[in-house]
């Protein structure tokens, strides 16, 4: 009775154990299963943000020859409209001088008449009636030669003024030829840079797209830090530069301590985005962005040496300049640079043209200050 039990007993307790080897077993490849998909769907998402950040790549690129492109078209313009303002200042003088030419060609000629009219009348007493009439010929000789004095005199004018007026007419003539050639460069520049802007435009749309899927996938903070790690490492590269041209410089390098509300602004518009605000999640802005218009000039605060003039990633066309004592002003998202590593610049001199490079919605100017490579404020330090 009790050996029956007992095996009965083993034989239940065998049956529970294949059974919960079996659950374990159908569990243990739920599990798998589970882990598989999920390690597929990281897959997948990893390999989509990797396809999504190479085509940002790809389009960063494209817009970085593009802006740079249309950089060259906006100083050969800037260049062509400052020709095309001196040529004008030059007609402006000339129709001046023709104008005052004029009147004096009117009051010679008044001259001339009277001439003509003392002529005529000296004719009424030519030699030969004064010798008839027995008039003393000293007389007629004092008229003649006084006569042939001013009518030489007449002469002289009448020529030197034609061939004033020939010169002015030539000079104008030229001159009305050179605007007219300036004009029709500068409305080829203008059109270039319309198709320019137009592919431009293109581009910021398909980065903008990738840019959000990027930001849905919580990569967008990362591009921003390495966007600002890009700058840092730029103006690392620039710190020797930076040095090379204190000693070299022409101007004050004697940093921005002592000058603190009285830098000159940069450029005149409404703040964007003030120093310390969000940015996105805990990035902060390390600068101000500055809405101004397309083409504006860009102002350096301070005297200084360049010691970056390139495009950047995130910041597009971007001037750095060095003051010395550690002090640097940054100017990004520009249209067009206006100065080289190296040049010397004072206080207001114009550095770049207002725009909207780096792939921004609107046009504006990002200015920041750093002192000995810290980022601050730089509201304070603008004067009014």
């Amino acid at each position: 009775m009790i050996k029956r039990f007992t095996n009965k007993t083993r034989a239940s307790a065998l049956c529970t154990g294949v059974f919960l080897c079996l659950l374990f077993s159908t569990a243990s490849r739920a599990d798998e299963g589970q882990l598989s998909g999920v390690n597929n769907e990281i897959s997948r998402q990893q390999q989509q943000l990797s396809a999504s950040s190479k085509k940002l790549n790809t389009l960063q690129a494209d817009l970085k020859k593009q802006e740079q492109a249309i950089s060259s078209v906006a100083t050969q313009i800037r260049a062509a409209s400052l020709k095309l303002e001196t040529i004008d200042d030059e007609i402006a003088i000339l129709n001046q001088e023709s104008q005052r030419l004029e009147q004096r060609k009117l009051g010679q000629m008044e001259l001339l008449k009277e001439l003509l009219n003392s002529q005529y009348r000296q004719g009424e007493h030519s030699q030969l009636n004064t010798f008839l009439s027995g008039e003393d010929s000293n007389d007629l000789d004092r008229m003649t030669v006084y006569a042939e004095r001013l009518s030489k005199a007449r002469t002289d004018a009448i020529n030197e003024l034609a061939a004033t007026d020939t010169e002015l007419q030539l000079k104008r003539r030229m001159l009305a030829e050179q605007t007219q050639k300036q004009t029709a460069l500068l409305d080829a520049l203008k059109a270039d840079k319309a198709t320019l802007e137009k592919q431009q435009h293109a581009q910021k749309k398909t980065a903008g797209a990738v840019q959000r899927q990027i930001r849905n996938d919580k990569s967008y903070l990362s591009e921003l830090r390495n966007n600002q790690n890009r700058l840092k490492a730029e103006v690392a590269k620039a710190a020797e530069q930076a040095r090379i041209a204190a000693e070299q410089a022409k101007v004050k390098m004697d940093g921005l301590g002592r000058y603190k509300g009285k830098l000159h602004r940069p450029v005149k518009g409404k703040t964007l985005h003030s120093f310390g605000s969000t940015q996105t999640g805990e990035l902060r802005w390390n600068g101000m962005v500055i809405s101004s218009k397309e083409g504006a000039e860009v102002k350096a605060a301070h005297d200084g040496t360049v010691v970056l003039s390139n495009w950047l990633r995130g910041y597009g066309l971007m001037v750095v300049i060095d003051h010395g004592k550690g002090d640097m002003s940054f100017y990004g998202y520009n249209q067009a640079l206006l100065k080289n590593v190296g040049d010397t610049v004072k206080a207001g001199d114009p550095i770049a043209l207002v725009g909207n490079s780096g792939g921004q919605t609107q046009s504006g100017l990002y200015f920041e200050i750093r002192r000995k490579g810290n980022a601050t404020n730089p509201s304070p330090w603008l004067g009014r």
